[in-house]
């Protein structure tokens, strides 16, 4: 089940407003450019941003995502009818041979148990034509970036249109392991509601990521630096061999 800030109406309905600045996924539009990719699967496709994204630009882009009320908001997006929308996950995806598969963000992070982790490769790879690519990133556990996961650091408040004034803020609840879990906070000013939404990340290690891509049959090509974050994640460049 996906978080209440993917799942819930109203939190889906304030992702992008609240986060307009999705400069990041231009480096994964760049990849599919340099990879030549014509057909795209973006994994965690959220409220659509980088599938419309890809689409506009003319690439065949399919979009899943467990979330039915992100999907929802990306349905209803200028272009949206260029993109082919799946509510569900990697592990149940119709017959295709894309170019390319993305995990852009957390949503790599978000597949938090490994047997959920090692099913998602494997249906992302039966999803790839011999020879695709996937590419995702995850953020380097040395870094820590938890420690910046509190109100002090991430408050804001915006006024948005039709919606109001919106105040949002994230507080980190549990550091165990690789495992670090955190709450948002949405008060919406309109009627005084406030929401809350817990989420837990994984933060795997790049020898443990390796490891993963290689048992699930991929090759890895490249661990690039992420350009937005320098020196705070990596960008794993894997492809599926040749049959």
């Amino acid at each position: 089940m996906a978080d209440a800030i993917f799942e819930h109406p109203r939190l889906a309905a304030v992702y992008d407003p609240l986060d307009p600045d999705r400069g990041d996924l231009e480096v994964y539009a760049a990849i599919a450019a340099e990879l030549g990719a014509r057909s795209v699967l973006d994994v965690g496709c959220g409220t659509g941003t980088f599938a419309l994204l890809l689409a506009g630009r003319g690439l065949e882009v399919t979009g899943v995502d467990p979330a039915a009320a992100s999907l929802d908001v990306a349905r209803g997006k200028p272009g949206a009818e260029r993109v082919r929308w799946i509510h569900g996950d990697a592990t149940a995806l119709p017959p295709m041979r894309a170019d390319l598969a993305t995990m852009t963000a957390n949503v790599a992070q978000a597949i938090v148990e490994p047997a959920d982790w090692r099913a998602t490769l494997a249906g992302v790879r039966a999803s790839l034509r011999p020879g695709g690519h996937l590419v995702f990133e995850t953020r380097d556990p040395a870094r820590k970036a938890w420690l910046e996961w509190n109100r002090a650091a991430t408050y804001q408040v915006a006024e948005l249109p039709g919606l109001g004034r919106v105040e949002q803020w994230y507080d980190l609840l549990d550091v165990s392991g690789p495992l670090v879990t955190f709450r948002g906070t949405w008060v919406f000013a309109s009627d005084g509601q406030v929401l809350t939404s817990d989420s837990t990340l994984r933060f795997r290690e790049r020898d443990e990521v390796e490891a993963d891509l290689s048992a699930g049959g991929y090759t890895l090509e490249e661990v690039r630096d992420a350009p937005d974050r320098p020196g705070r994640e990596f960008v794993f460049l894997a492809r599926r061999p040749e049959d």
